[in-house]
């Protein structure tokens, strides 16, 4: 392959606008390989096929492996196809061993999935590989539109006039919208990598590895979240235009496909946290592996190993290191066993199923984090919650926890993602130092380790039975809570009653005084012209006497 990471553009996060395309006029290099899975829809293919031998990409660089599944009758290469076209037979069934079949015969430099009902707009080649010729760790994914359109004898000249109008396919454009076009969501832009429409570096999926074909579906996702472990940058290009004939199975039948889809991936993609919910299950790809020397005594790899175990985040396995496959027990004199710390570490974890023990290191690429902590040096409950918190919150490729310092050096554990690492591998100079890359991509910071719970004194672990026991315990304190509070909501609610009353007995009370009132001003205003009459009569009586 003519490609080479080192030395590339070096993009942070998902960041891919640091990333030029070719623009204008450009001689290109490089190979790309059509992997066209097909079951039945010969006609449908043959209007594939045309959209390709259309394409405005160099016909001497383009590839295209069409693979038969099965189909009955068998399927044929039509007239009208790009010149270097061939058709193998895959009779494995399912979408995800064609696409396995098809890349074993590639060449390409670059891989490009396409669905045998979806027709390219002519310059949709050229556009996704104008990305690949700038950078040589992307996967580019095309705009497909959802056309009902009856489908043509042979394809038209204009497939915007016959094909439209078409429906857009909703779910990216809405993942690429609320994204800022997939750059502001480092944690999950893997979910764009399509197999209908999507090209990928072949450096990548020989990294990342073929489609997983145990699975039912989900197939597409799975392979884009280890593209992103392998370190991929993942491009939305609205340029590259395809027509789909016809809606898919997702359109059809969303609900019931999820499902189908939840139940298979939650074990392989632990990004997905909400699928994830249950606390006491064990995942076949954990969110967090933990490298711990086995060989450091058996009292402080208990004290590491236990506390990992009993942390608030219980989605992690832990690698002990050591020469396991050496051991022999010496069953007559076991206390005089020179290896025997080694024996009782070996027999302590040995059944333990989030606990492995390798002679040499051998992390899972797809686990999103590692963490590297000495032996002796014990986490609190949350210490590790909280370093992922901070890696996946300001989207560091590494976390030092700095635990000792003294002449003799410092004594550090180091949390790293391993998307940020495989993207520094990339593309990193000769002798450069990773971490350093690993800054530029994702970013690096360091912490005190006192200040995230680590400490070398162990204490008493809760345990599941413990904790079980406390939850009870806290269950119940809640629900005595709750009956108290429900208690004096009672009681508040027969006071506002009282007061109630109490106020429209008040009211009443004003009202009475108030007539009583105003009957008292009139009593007394009666009373004044009574006074009034009386003295009038009076004094008419007196004249009347002085005048007789």
């Amino acid at each position: 392959m003519k490609t080479s990471a080192a030395g590339s553009v070096r993009v942070r996060g998902n960041d891919y606008r640091v990333i030029e395309p070719l623009a204008g006029d450009f001689t290109p290099e490089l190979k790309v390989s059509v992997v066209i899975p097909a079951y039945g829809r010969q006609d449908a293919l043959d209007l594939v096929l045309a959209g390709l031998a259309r394409q405005t990409y160099p016909a001497e660089l383009t590839e295209v492996i069409v693979v038969d599944n099965g189909s009955t009758p068998p399927l044929r290469l039509p007239a009208v196809r790009p010149e270097d076209t061939r058709l193998i037979v895959c009779a494995e069934p399912g979408r995800a061993a064609a696409r396995n079949a098809g890349l074993a015969q590639a060449t390409g430099d670059v891989i490009h999935w396409l669905d045998s009902d979806v027709v390219l707009t002519p310059g949709a080649i050229e556009a996704h590989m104008r990305w690949h010729h700038a950078a040589p760790y992307l996967v580019v994914t095309g705009y497909i539109r959802f056309t009902d359109a009856e489908l043509p004898a042979e394809l038209p000249a204009d497939l915007d006039e016959h094909f439209e109008p078409a429906e857009p396919h909703a779910w990216i454009v809405d993942l690429v919208e609320r994204t800022d076009g997939l750059t502001d969501n480092p944690q999950r832009p893997f979910s764009l990598h399509i197999g209908g429409a999507t090209s990928v570096n072949a450096r990548l999926v020989e990294a990342a590895g073929p489609m997983d074909d145990e699975l039912i579906l989900g197939q597409d996702t799975e392979l884009g979240y280890r593209l992103s472990q392998a370190g991929a940058v993942f491009v939305p290009e609205p340029a590259a235009r395809a027509y789909h004939l016809g809606p898919t199975m997702r359109m059809r039948d969303k609900q019931p496909i999820d499902r189908v889809s939840h139940a298979f991936v939650a074990d392989r993609i632990p990004s997905y946290r909400w699928l994830r919910g249950h606390s006491g299950r064990q995942w076949k790809v954990p969110y967090v592996t933990v490298v711990v020397d086995g060989t450091a005594g058996y009292d402080a790899v208990r004290d590491t190993v236990d506390a990992l175990l009993a942390g608030t985040v219980p989605d992690i396995s832990v690698l002990l290191l050591g020469p396991w496959n050496s051991l022999e027990r010496d069953r007559r004199a076991p206390l005089k066993d020179p290896d025997l710390e080694l024996v009782l570490v070996h027999g302590h974890y040995r059944h333990e199923g989030r606990v492995r023990l390798y002679p040499t290191e051998s992390v899972d690429p797809a686990v999103p984090f590692v963490l590297r902590l000495p032996t002796g040096w014990i986490p609190g409950e949350d210490s590790l919650a909280r370093l992922l918190d901070l890696a996946r919150d300001e989207g560091l490729g590494l976390v030092n926890v700095l635990l000792h310092e003294s002449s003799q050096g410092v004594v550090a554990a180091r949390l790293e993602r391993t998307s940020a690492f495989a993207r520094a591998h990339l593309v990193a100079a000769p002798e450069e130092d990773l971490d350093d890359v690993v800054d530029a991509v994702s970013g690096v910071s360091w912490v005190e380790g006192e200040t995230y719970g680590f400490t070398t004194e162990a204490a008493p672990l809760l345990g599941r039975r413990g904790s079980y026991r406390a939850r009870v315990e806290a269950q119940a304190e809640a629900a005595r809570l709750a009956k108290e509070a429900e208690r004096l909501r009672a009681q508040v609610a027969k006071w506002k009653e009282e007061a109630g009353r109490w106020r429209k007995s008040a009211v009443e009370l004003r009202r009475e005084v108030g007539t009583l009132r105003r009957q008292l001003a009139a009593a007394s205003r009666a009373q004044q012209s009574l006074r009034a009459a009386v003295s009038t009569t009076m004094k008419r009586a007196l004249r009347r006497r002085l005048r007789g």
